[in-house]
C-alpha cells in the first residue's frame, strides 16, 4: 500500500480547463451528455442571456431567444477532442448551434479534489 501512495505522489497530473459552452436550451441535455462522455465529472447548466448584437448571434447559430451556458471542468488531454466534437455537432444538429471555449485553471488544491475533477482514480484513495 505504501508503494502505491509513493507512485501516486510521483505522477504528473493532467492540467485542467474550464469549459464554457453556450447552446440552445433544448439541446442542453445532448451537450451535457457529450461533455460527460469526455470524462467530465462536474458540469453546471444555467439559463443565459447576453448583450451581443443580433448579427453576431445569428452568425454563431444562437438566434433563438432561449440559451443555456454549460460550465464544466475537463482534463487538458481531453480538451481538443471534446472541442472538435462540440464544433462538429454545432454545425450538424438542426437548432444545435453554439459556441464553446476553454480557460486554463492554474491552481487546484488537494489531491482528492483534483482526482474528482479530473476523473483520475489514481488520486482517490478507497
Amino acid at each position: 500500500m505504501a508503494d502505491q501512495k509513493q507512485y501516486v505522489k510521483n505522477l504528473a497530473p493532467e492540467k485542467l480547463e474550464l469549459l464554457i459552452a453556450i447552446v440552445h436550451s433544448d439541446k442542453v441535455r445532448f451537450y451535457t451528455n457529450l461533455i460527460q462522455s469526455s470524462e467530465a465529472n462536474l458540469y453546471l447548466s444555467t439559463p443565459a442571456s447576453g448583450t451581443s448584437e443580433k448579427a453576431i448571434m445569428n452568425y454563431l447559430g444562437l438566434n433563438e431567444a432561449t440559451r443555456h451556458a454549460i460550465f464544466s471542468i475537463v482534463r487538458q488531454d481531453k480538451e481538443k477532442d471534446l472541442l472538435e466534437a462540440l464544433e462538429e455537432n454545432f454545425g450538424k444538429l438542426k437548432g444545435g448551434g453554439g459556441i464553446a471555449v476553454t480557460v486554463p485553471l492554474s491552481s487546484i488544491i488537494g489531491t482528492h479534489v483534483y482526482g474528482f475533477l479530473s476523473n483520475d482514480k489514481r488520486f482517490i484513495q478507497p
